[in-house]
C-alpha cells in the first residue's frame, strides 16, 4: 500500500500565488496511476481555494500520512515557505508572526518516527532546502532515518520560481514521473527523479536539494519498459558473456538477397538494444553497415549491467 498527501495553497491573504493548486493537481493525477493505468498511490489531495489549510489541519493530515505501516508514504507541498533562526516552515493560511505554519523540523520528526517502509518528502516552496537540516542540531548535518528521501525545489537560502502558472520545479518533477526519469525497465525512483531535475536546471537557476538514507530505491511510479522484458531477456542468448561480441553479416539485413529470416529477427532485437544504449557496432557508426560489412556488435557498459541482471535472473 502506497499513500500520498498532496497539498497546494494559492490564496494567501497578503501574498497570493498562482500555480500551487495547479501543481498539486498535476502531481496527484500523475501519482494516482502507473503508466499502464494500474493503481499506484492512494492520494489525498488538499488544495486552497477549496478548503482552509490551517496549521492544525495540515499537521493532522501529515500525522495521518506517516501513521501506520504503509509501503510508502509521500508528502508533496506547494505553497509559501519561510525560514528564520528557529528553522524552516511550510506556511499555512492562518500564519502569523511567531507562528508561521508547520515546522519543517516537526515534519522531519514525524517522518523519522514513521513505520512506513519508505518515506518521501517533495517540497516546492521557497527555502525548502531547510528540511533535513534541523535547527535543533545546531549544525548543517541532515538527520534522516532509514528509508527517508527528501527532494526540495531550492536551497534553504533560495526562492522557488513560478512560470506560466506552474512551479518550475514541479513541472520538471511531473515530466520526470511521466517517463523522463524512467530506467529501461520503466522504474522511476527518487534518485532518478532528482537526477532529471538537476540536469534540467542550470548553474544559475534555483538548485534542487536531494537528501536520502536508503539502502535501495523503491519505485515512485512505473511506465511500460522501453524494451519488453521478453525481448530484454534475450540479451544473454545473443551474447554468451558480457565481453563477447555478436558477429553480423549481410544475412541479418532484410533488404539483402541473402537475408535469413531468423537472423533478421535477431538483428531487429539488436537494433532495439542499440536504440537504448545497450549495444554498439564495432568499427562502424551504424548497425546497418556493421551487418553489410560483416562486423560484430558488442555490449556497452549499460548493456553489461542489464546482461548481468538477466544472467542473475533479476529481470
Amino acid at each position: 500500500m502506497k499513500k500520498a498527501l498532496i497539498v497546494g495553497i494559492d490564496n494567501y491573504e497578503t501574498s497570493p500565488l498562482n500555480g500551487c493548486v495547479n501543481d498539486a493537481n498535476s502531481i496527484a493525477n500523475t501519482l494516482e496511476t502507473n503508466g499502464d493505468g494500474s493503481p499506484n498511490f492512494g492520494v489525498r489531495l488538499i488544495t486552497s481555494p477549496g478548503v482552509s489549510v490551517t496549521r492544525s489541519s495540515m499537521r493532522e493530515a501529515i500525522e495521518q500520512l506517516f501513521a501506520g505501516k504503509s509501503d510508502m508514504a509521500l508528502l508533496y507541498f506547494s505553497g509559501h515557505g519561510f525560514v528564520k533562526s528557529t528553522g524552516g516552515y511550510l506556511v499555512t493560511l492562518d500564519a502569523s508572526r511567531y507562528d508561521e505554519g508547520v515546522s519543517m523540523d516537526e515534519i522531519l520528526n514525524l517522518a523519522n518516527q514513521s513505520n512506513a517502509k519508505n518515506k518521501v518528502i517533495i517540497l516546492d516552496c521557497c527555502h525548502s532546502g531547510a528540511l533535513g537540516s534541523p535547527s535543533t542540531t545546531g549544525n548543517n548535518l541532515a538527520q534522516l532515518s532509514e528509508g527517508l528521501s527528501v527532494l526540495t525545489a531550492s536551497r534553504d537560502s533560495e526562492s522557488a520560481m513560478e512560470v506560466n502558472g506552474s512551479g518550475v520545479f514541479t513541472s520538471l518533477v511531473v515530466d520526470a514521473l511521466k517517463g523522463g526519469a524512467a530506467d529501461l525497465r520503466g522504474n522511476i525512483t527518487p534518485g532518478s527523479l532528482y537526477a532529471y531535475v538537476d540536469e534540467a536546471l542550470g548553474a544559475w537557476d534555483q538548485r534542487p536539494i536531494f537528501k536520502t538514507n536508503v539502502s535501495s530505491f523503491t519505485s515512485l511510479r512505473n511506465i511500460p519498459p522501453k524494451i519488453p522484458f521478453k525481448t530484454m531477456r534475450k540479451i544473454t542468448t545473443y551474447f554468451e558473456s558480457a565481453e563477447s561480441e555478436h558477429k553480423l553479416d549481410p544475412s541479418y539485413e532484410d533488404t539483402e538477397k541473402v537475408a535469413i529470416e531468423e537472423n533478421v529477427k535477431i538483428f531487429k532485437d539488436l537494433q532495439k538494444f542499440q536504440s537504448v544504449g545497450l549495444v554498439v557496432p564495432v568499427d562502424e557508426e551504424f548497425m546497418y553497415f556493421a551487418a553489410l560489412n560483416s562486423k560484430p556488435c558488442r555490449l556497452t557498459a549499460l548493456g553489461y549491467q542489464y546482461w548481468r541482471l538477466v544472467n542473475e535472473k533479476k529481470l
